[in-house]
């Protein structure tokens, strides 16, 4: 089988309404995979003004708005409805492709299953761990045993990380996953980008050490750690400056909550790479990621880097050499040893200098044409197998 005889309906929560880490790299797949001269077809949630123009053809699913303080600007597919599935069936894709344990998965799922097509999934983020961060930790048992019905029904899975795959084969998610890592883009993530005039316009002094948090402002994204580590900071008098890129439901929250902050706002393009490039330390406090695109993007721009030792970063850091890995104490990263962690980088220009030379060099291995092809191959080899089976049993 050849790629261009893939056909791929492929089902986002959200593939560009609103910018995330998840959707950049479905996009940056679908491109690849067009490439390569495959068959897409996206089916996602959509609004009448999205964040950027969605890569490859773009179907509307129908969804509503999640009812939830801070999160209702993304959206939750409510399954398939008849424009839906007669669009799928004039397609007639040879695989599904599913991105978000939603009800429009699981309908596409059903579909799927209906018709004797494989069905591959993709883990993009650890949603058993959101509840925490709104107060409803006693949920975290229940969607655990959701997701892990719901990727069980599928052929195989792909995660971006190996210690996230470690984490599932672990929780019993499946048994054959594969590793679909993610690429970084050097020549908008570079340290070439470094520009003090820019800091400067941000009141940040040259020889003051900006400690750079990037990402949605969102509380599973480690807000509360990130500023509790900071206040320590200032506490012990580190020389430093919190510099945060990004925007959120959860801003108003971390401007009140993080003492010093200098608030960048969202970035994207060039923009992006010229901020995150002027910054000096990494703190990536999440314990939600799968991968941690932002911790790729940050090596990628010459900055040592301090996360939190949980999946994505486990893969991506290497503690004493491209920056710190700190532990966990309970559900979250030790606040103290994050603390110790920046104030090594925060005094020490050399280390700096060191670890992030480092993480530049590690960022040069991931190339998104190489990791985007291990999809095809994943794909092109469930419809084979499936191929295979329907013959045998026709036989």
């Amino acid at each position: 089988m050849e790629f261009t005889d893939l056909r791929i309906a492929l089902f986002s929560g959200n593939y560009n309404y609103t910018r995330d880490g998840a959707n950049q790299a479905l996009n940056r797949l679908v491109g690849s995979l067009l490439d390569l001269g495959a068959m897409v077809r996206v089916y996602s949630p959509t609004v009448a003004e999205p964040a950027f123009p969605p890569t490859g053809d773009l179907v509307s699913l129908p969804s509503f708005a999640i009812p939830m303080k801070g999160r209702g600007e993304y959206r939750v597919a409510t399954g398939l409805n008849a424009a839906v599935k007669r669009d799928l069936t004039r397609f007639a894709p040879n695989i599904i492709h599913l991105s978000s344990p939603d009800p429009g998965a699981h309908a596409a799922l059903k579909w799927a299953q209906a018709r004797d097509l494989p069905v591959l999934a993709s883990v993009h983020t650890r949603f058993e761990t959101y509840p925490r961060y709104y107060e409803l930790k006693f949920l975290e048992p229940l969607v655990e045993k959701m997701l892990k019905r719901f990727y069980n029904r599928c052929d195989m899975l792909v995660a971006p990380s190996q210690s996230t795959i470690d984490e599932l084969l672990a929780m019993k998610m499946h048994d054959r996953i594969r590793e679909w890592s993610r690429g970084v883009d050097q020549t908008q993530f570079t340290p070439a980008r470094r520009d003090l005039a820019w800091r400067r316009s941000l009141g940040i002094g040259d020889d003051e050490v900006a400690v750079v948090f990037l990402g949605r402002l969102v509380m599973e994204k480690g807000l509360d750690v990130f500023a509790e580590t900071i206040v320590q900071l200032r506490r012990a008098q580190v020389p430093h400056k919190p510099l945060v890129i990004g925007d959120g439901p959860a801003r108003e929250w971390f401007a009140t909550n993080l003492p010093g902050g200098v608030f960048a706002g969202f970035k994207t393009g060039e923009d992006l790479g010229q901020a995150l490039a002027s910054g000096d330390v990494f703190f990536n406090p999440s314990v939600t990621e799968a991968f941690g695109n932002v911790t790729l993007e940050a090596m990628a721009s010459g900055l040592p880097v301090v996360a939190a030792g949980a999946t994505g970063a486990n893969s991506l850091v290497k503690d004493g050499v491209t920056g710190a890995l700190v532990p966990l104490k309970g559900l979250y990263a030790d606040v103290a040893a994050c603390a110790d962690a920046l104030a090594a980088y925060c005094h020490d220009p050399a280390l700096r200098a060191a670890h992030g030379a480092a993480g530049l060099a590690r960022a040069g291995d991931f190339s998104w044409d190489a990791i985007n092809r291990v999809v095809a191959d994943c794909y092109i080899e469930l419809i084979e197998e499936r191929r295979a089976l329907q013959a045998t049993e026709a036989d």
